[in-house]
């Protein structure tokens, strides 16, 4: 019967039924205690991750956006309950990396502060997005070879994808994930915030995750 009910639940839609603001961190030194399975949102500085956060939780300004690239300096801490998977983590928005008209010192007080979260902060996964339009920067191959050589799971979200015509969108993904050598057991998720395509696909990934913190400390136990 538990089985089958489990099996049920999952065929049920995902959902954010919960999604609050928690702090703004300009160190790890503030970030809050890790209490609940963590996952990074990481990507260019111009390539929508404030809007894909929105698009997922259903709320128009939970992570601020703006017109202006390179506006997220700071780590963004965002409490989500997803149901019917009854999973509760922290979605961690990470300051935008490769933004040009920033200042040296302040894209080497940004470099610094993200470097110092992602090899200290015992993360649960990786939301890595790419902009669909576009080959994978030299920076987006770097945060790439990091995920990797830490051995992160990752979903990777290819975004804007609506800027694309039809007959591109599937080039335009294997190319990405040629770039990035995304092995085909990993999510390589389209979304279009416009469209609002791919939510279902990335709060999947994003459960199976925080789910598998659960498992592993249930082992532990």
């Amino acid at each position: 019967m538990l089985k089958k009910e489990e099996a049920s639940k999952r065929k049920e839609a995902y959902r954010v039924v919960e999604a609050e603001f928690v702090i703004s961190a300009p160190t790890l030194r503030q970030c809050p205690p890790p209490d609940l399975p963590e996952i990074a949102v990481a990507g260019r500085s111009n390539v929508g991750k404030s809007s894909l956060i929105n698009m997922m939780c259903n709320r128009k300004n939970l992570a601020k956006t703006s017109s202006t690239p390179g506006k997220t300096r700071l780590i963004n801490f965002f409490r989500l309950r997803i149901e019917p998977a009854g999973v509760q983590l922290h979605l961690v928005d990470l300051p935008g990396y490769g933004y040009a008209k920033a200042s040296k010192t302040l894209q080497a007080e940004w470099s610094r502060a993200l470097e110092e979260f992602l090899q200290k902060r015992e993360l649960q996964g990786i939301l890595h997005l790419i902009d669909s339009r576009h080959e994978p920067t030299d920076l987006d191959r770097q945060m790439r070879a990091w995920i990797v050589h830490q051995r992160l799971p990752a979903i990777t979200a290819l975004t804007k994808v609506d800027k694309l015509k039809q007959n591109a969108i599937a080039k335009s993904r294997k190319m990405i994930c040629t770039e990035l050598q995304i092995q085909n057991n990993e999510p390589c998720i389209l979304t279009s915030v416009l469209k609002k395509s791919g939510i279902q696909e990335l709060l999947q990934a994003i459960v199976c995750l925080a789910e598998a913190r659960d498992a592993d400390k249930g082992m532990l136990e």
